[in-house]
């Protein structure tokens, strides 16, 4: 029978492995960002150090994207229905909002990966394809609106973490906000007509009505894209003559 670990000295909680690596790593994340994320962090943290780490993780990169790659993995996915594809849409973009601005600095980690090449990121991709087809929407406009929605949902789940971890303070924005304001009003009207008729919407509002606004407009596209090329095609099979048409 091996002999208990004297207790000056701090055990290591379980047997190294990648998962348990990737789980203590997303402990120390949710609790404490992105910035106190190191090997050395995580090795402090399972009682062990950090060149044992190396065995299961290259470096802080692949760490990055087994983090992305769990995150993802916690999305829950629906077999696309053609009759309700636009709610299935809107939902599996809400539920990946949340997946992102829940784990602070994963959104910027999805963003700096140019080609995600996991699992979890397959099937992530599948979904939201998968929707996009049963639209009607045509092969080349499915990778345009995926780019579009994918590009979106991160870009503000950015903006999101950056606003709730302080580096945007309420006072700074409410300050900035006024002085921006008050500079805007002295443009040139003549020059600048839609700007300032425009300029107390922009940014305004509560974002998660914003986010689904968004989100509605991308949709309202892929609808009338896809109807008009529906409508095209059964135009064309019918034998009728058009004239020409936009894409």
């Amino acid at each position: 029978m091996p002999l208990p670990e004297p207790p000056w000295r701090k055990p290591v909680r379980q047997q190294l492995s990648r998962e348990l690596i990737v789980d203590t790593a997303l402990e120390i994340l949710d609790r404490e960002g992105m910035d106190a994320l190191s090997m050395r962090r995580i090795a402090t943290e399972l009682g062990t150090g950090a060149a044992s780490l190396y065995a299961h993780v290259s470096n802080k990169d692949e760490l990055q994207e087994l983090l992305l790659e769990r995150v993802l993995s916690q999305v829950p996915h629906e077999a696309p229905d053609p009759a309700r594809w636009a709610s299935q849409l809107r939902e599996l973009c809400r539920r990946s909002l949340d997946a992102l601005v829940t784990h602070p600095g994963i959104a910027q980690v999805a963003l700096a990966t140019v080609i995600p090449t996991g699992e979890a990121s397959f099937a992530q991709a599948e979904a939201m394809l998968g929707l996009l087809r049963v639209s009607g929407l045509p092969d080349a406009h499915i990778a345009v609106a995926f780019d579009v929605l994918s590009l979106y949902l991160t870009a503000y789940a950015v903006e999101v973490n950056a606003v709730r971890s302080g580096q945007f303070p309420p006072a700074e924005i409410a300050e900035r906000t006024r002085q921006l304001g008050e500079y805007m009003a002295s443009l040139p009207p003549d020059r600048f007509p839609s700007l300032l008729a425009l300029a107390p919407l922009l940014g305004s509002g509560d974002p998660d009505t914003r986010f689904r606004a968004a989100l509605d407009l991308i949709i309202a596209g892929v609808e009338t894209v896809a109807a008009r090329s529906q409508a095209m095609a059964t135009g064309a099979d019918s034998g009728e003559t058009r004239g020409p048409g936009i894409g």
